[in-house]
């Protein structure tokens, strides 16, 4: 399993996750040219993806997604009520998904969890390689840690999390009172602080890569994001790496520990 965050933020977001020869970007924020741009900067030609997983509606999360799969071949998930909310979805002929559930696709198992974010009927996601166990977890656009949040981010091999503000710079940042009330609700969006904490409690001997995520431009800062996670950290028995997405570039790619990466290889070859 290998894992490239093609960027991340308020302007667009695409996570890619491979195992083998099966390719599944989870969101896809971008129009096709950007989209397309990214994935050839790491090797992956576009026509590749098996699949694309919309976790909701808003833009920067679904912008490219029905586009993509007309021009590309992409099989397209979501749940009813982001199917519902963007219509388009449901033109090109998007499987719809329970909030919590679990599919088969070629070589992964693709796992959804509600999460609490203001949008129609938003996921998180799990894609577990069904050869090995590896798990990538998915999970942005939250606004408080709820169980469900919880347990989709537990035994995670990597796990890309948004730490999307500093709570003193949202404060005083440049958004009216009403858009900083909707950043830091309970639908609204996950803190640096907030986040640090999550990865505490879900820390295991396996989890090898934390990828901080969806940082907000105006009111987050990458060195102070990675500086609050890190301080927690510290206090842990944490092994792993710990990296911050970027909104204009590619980051990775992130891999399972050596033991997870040996399964796949062995079972490439097998084949």
């Amino acid at each position: 399993m290998k894992v490239w965050v093609l960027g991340s933020g308020s302007s667009g977001n695409a996570v890619l996750v491979e195992c083998g020869e099966s390719r599944v970007v989870v969101d896809a924020g971008f129009g096709t040219r950007m989209l397309s741009t990214r994935l050839k900067a790491i090797g992956v030609m576009p026509q590749s993806i098996e699949a694309c997983v919309v976790t909701h509606e808003h833009t920067d999360h679904v912008k490219g997604a029905a586009a993509a799969a007309r021009r590309w071949g992409w099989s397209l998930y979501a749940s009813e009520g982001t199917v519902d909310a963007w219509p388009e979805l449901g033109e090109a002929d998007c499987t719809r998904l329970p909030r919590r559930g679990s599919i088969e696709l070629s070589r992964m198992r693709l796992t959804t969890y509600a999460t609490p974010h203001d949008a129609a009927s938003p996921i998180g996601v799990r894609l577990t390689s069904t050869r090995t166990g590896a798990t990538t977890v998915v999970c942005t656009d939250v606004g408080h840690v709820s169980d469900e949040v919880r347990t989709l981010c537990t035994d995670a091999d990597v796990l890309v999390l948004e730490s999307n503000h500093d709570e003193g710079m949202l404060r005083a940042g440049p958004y009216p009172p009403s858009v900083r009330a909707r950043i830091a609700s309970r639908t609204g969006h996950l803190s640096n602080r907030a986040c640090a904490g999550l990865v505490r409690d879900v820390m295991h001997a396996n989890l090898a890569h934390v990828v901080l995520a969806h940082l907000s431009e105006n009111c987050n800062d990458h060195g102070l994001a990675h500086a609050t996670t890190a301080d927690t950290l510290r206090k842990t028995r944490f092994k792993g790496r710990l990296s911050v997405a970027m909104q204009h570039d590619v980051v990775g790619p992130f891999l399972p520990r050596a033991s997870r990466v040996d399964a796949e290889a062995q079972y490439a070859l097998a084949l």
